[in-house]
């Protein structure tokens, strides 16, 4: 509420001072003021509980919702930098005492709201973000508090224009690293804190592991990390067993408790025949030598003949 009532404020000073960089700090704290809006959608839907469909219930929504003010704030960077640029090439006279004085407000503002942002920022991604927002706002403040400076008294006129550059730089890093975040989770890839090749040291290096594969690791959203595997049984091991020594081993080593192992059967030894055929060779060799059917054959045929002349 309390940074949603100043970015009115710095607006309406902004448009009458005609600074962009009060503008362009207004325009970021609309951000911060949307982000803690959507934080607050965000957790009321990511509460409800799962449903036929929604196996694993409605959690990233909360990721959904940063993603989209990440978003927002690359769309206000790009408005941002597009005037300054024209304000490079035509200089407006500012206001630059009202201008450096609503700036200098607007730092206390951020600081403070950076302070009540502070505790809840390491558990959930879209305080983090708002969090970051209200960091930024605070650097905008302070470009801000610069541009009036040297309008006021160096009566250097791009100065604001060059400070406005600058905060909408930081509002794109802001987005930019929000929207990494979000599509990382979007996209199930393996969090950067879980390392894919270290959870299958782990794995094979339970007893009765033989092999591992089909291992996927991703997240659902803050604070929720899962991991399915498939691992091949050495002999005279139980499958129950050795699935609950993998998952309690992923719990104490990565801390991953939602785990999903799926055990299979040891792989058959391969099999040598040893059988004969009735005349003594392998089976296997009969089929496959038809040669030596036809000398047997035509010895069989020269037996015969010799009989018949010697009746």
């Amino acid at each position: 509420m309390l940074t949603a009532s100043f970015m009115v404020v710095e607006a309406v000073v902004g448009f009458i001072t005609n600074s962009l960089a009060l503008l362009a700090d207004a325009g970021h704290m609309f951000a911060d003021a949307g982000a803690l809006l959507l934080a607050l959608i965000a957790q009321i839907i990511a509460a409800r509980p799962r449903g036929e469909r929604s196996t694993y219930g409605y959690r990233r929504a909360e990721v959904l919702a940063a993603f989209v003010n990440g978003i927002g704030l690359a769309v206000i960077a790009v408005l941002v930098l597009k005037e300054a640029v024209e304000r490079w090439f035509a200089p407006v006279p500012i206001e630059g005492s009202l201008m450096l004085k609503t700036a200098a407000l607007g730092l206390v503002v951020n600081l403070l709201v950076a302070f009540m942002l502070m505790g809840g920022r390491r558990d959930n991604i879209n305080v983090r973000a708002a969090f970051a927002h209200v960091l930024l706002d605070a650097l905008g403040s302070a470009a801000a508090i610069l541009a009036g400076v040297s309008v006021l008294y160096l009566d250097w006129l791009r100065a604001d224009a060059v400070l406005s550059a600058g905060i909408a730089g930081l509002v794109a890093l802001s987005g930019f690293r929000i929207l990494q975040e979000t599509t990382d989770v979007l996209l199930e890839s393996a969090p950067k804190h879980l390392p894919v090749q270290a959870i299958q040291r782990t794995i094979l290096g339970c007893a009765g592991v033989a092999e591992v594969h089909d291992l996927h690791v991703w997240r659902i959203s803050e604070g929720f990390d899962t991991l399915s595997a498939h691992v091949v049984l050495r002999r005279n091991f139980h499958g129950a067993d050795v699935c609950r020594d993998v998952a309690e081993q992923l719990r104490i080593t990565h801390g991953l408790t939602h785990v999903t192992i799926q055990p299979e059967a040891p792989k058959p030894d391969e099999i040598v025949s040893v059988r004969r055929a009735v005349d003594g060779e392998p089976i296997g060799t009969r089929s496959a030598s038809p040669s030596n059917k036809e000398t047997r054959s035509a010895s069989g045929s020269d037996k015969g003949a010799q009989k018949l002349r010697t009746s």
